[in-house]
C-alpha cells in the first residue's frame, strides 16, 4: 500500500468506533483522514474494517468508502435475538487476524475500545515484538486496553467527520 515506513497491520472494530464516536460526540469518525495521517508515518501491509451487515443502503455506502480507501471490509450478519438483544461483535476475527498477521509486521494498529483486547495486544508485544497503537474515544475505552498499548490516541473532534 505505502512504500515508507514501518510495516503495519490496521483493524479497526468498526461497530465500536461508530457507537462511541456517536455516543459521545455525535459524530462519525472520518477514516479518510487517518488513513492520510497513518499512510504519512507507516507502510500499511495490510488494513481490515469489521463491520455488521444489515443491509442498508447507508451502510453499503460506507462500506463502498472504506474499501476505496483501500481497507478490506469483513462482514458479519446483525443478529436480532427474541429477547431484543442484538449479536454482530467481531472480537474472535479480529483477534485471528492480527495474531495471524502479526509476525509479518513492526505495529499493529487497532481502533476499539473494547479491554478484552487487552490481552491480544500482550500476545503480539510478547510473542511478536510488534509495537502496538490503539485509537479510541477516552471516555469509553477501557484502561486496561489503554495500559496495554505501547501508544494510545484518544480520539478527539478533529478526527471526526
Amino acid at each position: 500500500m505505502n512504500k515508507a515506513g514501518p510495516k503495519t497491520g490496521l483493524f479497526v472494530d468498526v461497530q465500536n468506533i461508530y457507537y462511541t464516536t456517536k455516543s459521545v460526540y455525535g459524530r462519525s469518525f472520518d477514516y479518510r483522514r487517518l488513513w492520510q495521517k497513518l499512510s504519512e508515518s507507516y507502510q500499511l501491509e495490510v488494513a481490515y474494517a469489521y463491520a455488521t451487515d444489515r443491509g442498508l443502503d447507508s451502510q453499503i455506502k460506507f462500506q463502498d468508502a472504506l474499501r476505496h480507501l483501500g481497507f478490506t471490509v469483513k462482514l458479519k450478519n446483525f443478529i436480532q435475538r427474541q429477547d431484543g438483544s442484538a449479536k454482530g461483535d467481531w472480537d474472535v476475527g479480529i483477534t485471528i487476524d492480527i495474531l495471524h498477521h502479526a509476525p509479518a509486521l513492526d505495529t499493529v494498529i487497532l481502533l476499539s475500545g473494547d479491554g478484552d483486547f487487552s490481552l491480544l495486544l500482550d500476545e503480539v508485544k510478547n510473542q511478536h515484538h510488534c509495537n502496538t497503537l490503539v485509537y479510541g474515544v477516552r471516555e469509553l475505552t477501557a484502561d486496561k486496553l489503554i495500559e496495554s498499548a505501547d501508544d494510545y490516541h484518544p480520539i478527539k473532534e478533529a478526527d471526526l467527520q
